[in-house]
């Protein structure tokens, strides 16, 4: 093993990277399939490298998950234009009843 506690890349079997896979994606950026230090090792065991491909589409899908979202300008752009719409008088009314 190396001093990170991970073992050589060069001569790790399916059932270490197994063991560390958790530790490798933690220790990177998310993108384990694009770690230098892994592209003979995923090469040479496709299962491996297709596993590490469904856990990143399943982190990317989780991510969208909570990634907020911006309604955009037109959106605020309409709330903004039926505020101004909005009367003294209507000041008591739900806004959508003003439209």
């Amino acid at each position: 093993m190396n001093n990170s506690g991970l073992p050589n890349f060069d001569t790790m079997t399916p059932a270490d990277f197994e063991q560390y896979l958790p530790e490798i994606f933690a220790n990177g950026d998310g993108r384990v399939s694009t770690d230098p230090r892994l592209q003979k090792f995923l090469k040479n065991n496709p299962d491996c490298a297709a596993l590490v491909r469904d856990l990143e589409a399943i982190a990317d899908q989780a991510r969208s998950l909570f990634a907020p979202s911006d309604p955009g300008d037109a959106v605020w752009t309409g709330i903004q234009s039926k505020l101004k719409m909005q009367g003294p008088e209507d000041d008591d009314l739900p806004i959508a009843q003003t439209v």
